[in-house]
């Protein structure tokens, strides 16, 4: 990676910690009719355009095994309390099972079993969290291409949701459930994957098992842990606040390209 590239990774990543550091200017971001958040919206678009444009289809950087010197640090949920988790993963999720639906032509109910028996892709890369720390990791898991390709989606298709098992807020209205989204332009791209397997062993539970999503280009509040739907869907209008996705409904970018 060149080091121009190096050095706005950099700033992306600093420029991101200091924004969730308690600076009082952006205090407001999370309101849904927030100047601040309106400003960073209209800036989105370009920043993605951008991105695509001087990288293109290039892969992140990949690393060696002596690169990883530490355990994977967790993100977000570590432990999804519902009832219908806990029993998956007391019995090894061995019940486990994965939808693909929404605007495809063939959907999908795959078993970890099935999962694990398609065509895998290993990786070392590093992890880059909105809050300034990394970590550099070994996942295994199927492209998700590979999958999508099985449910054949249709031409409609833009995006792919994941629905996930960790209830992230509970409230009045019931129990809302942690959601992440990418375009099937990265969806596609060779190192977006489901991972089952990380640092030669299977997914740990703290790191999203039995399945999460890696997409090495975004920062890792993109990496939705705990899968169990992918959803194609035309946008995203029926889907949280309309935002696609649960952080980017409370102010973050829903493109978090690095």
């Amino acid at each position: 990676m060149g080091e121009s590239m190096i050095d706005r990774r950099k700033l992306l990543l600093g420029g991101a910690a200091l924004a969730l550091s308690g600076c009082k200017i952006f205090d407001s971001a999370t309101d849904r009719d927030s100047t601040m958040r309106a400003f960073f919206a209209s800036h989105e678009r370009l920043t993605q355009a951008t991105q695509r444009r001087l990288i293109g289809d290039r892969l992140a950087p990949e690393f060696s095994e002596a690169d990883i010197r530490q355990g994977q640090r967790p993100n977000g949920s570590t432990d999804p309390s519902g009832a219908a988790y806990r029993r998956m993963a007391e019995t090894g999720f061995a019940d486990y099972r994965l939808t693909v639906s929404g605007l495809v032509e063939a959907p999908q109910n795959l078993s970890l079993a099935d999962l694990t028996a398609l065509p895998s892709r290993t990786q070392i890369t590093r992890h880059d969290c909105v809050e300034g720390w990394s970590c550099i990791a070994k996942w295994r898991g199927v492209p998700l291409g590979t999958v999508l390709q099985l449910a054949q989606p249709r031409v409609t298709a833009r995006y792919a949701v994941f629905h996930c098992f960790d209830a992230i807020e509970r409230g009045l209205s019931g129990e809302v459930f942690y959601y992440e989204s990418i375009d099937l332009i990265d969806a596609f791209h060779p190192q977006t994957i489901l991972a089952y397997a990380m640092n030669g062993q299977p997914l740990p539970v703290a790191n999203g098992a039995p399945l999460r999503l890696r997409v090495e280009r975004q920062l890792g509040y993109k990496m939705a842990k705990y899968v169990h739907t992918i959803e194609l869907v035309d946008s995203f209008s029926a889907l949280g606040r309309g935002r696609g996705s649960y952080w980017a409904d409370r102010g973050y970018e829903w493109y978090a390209g690095i």
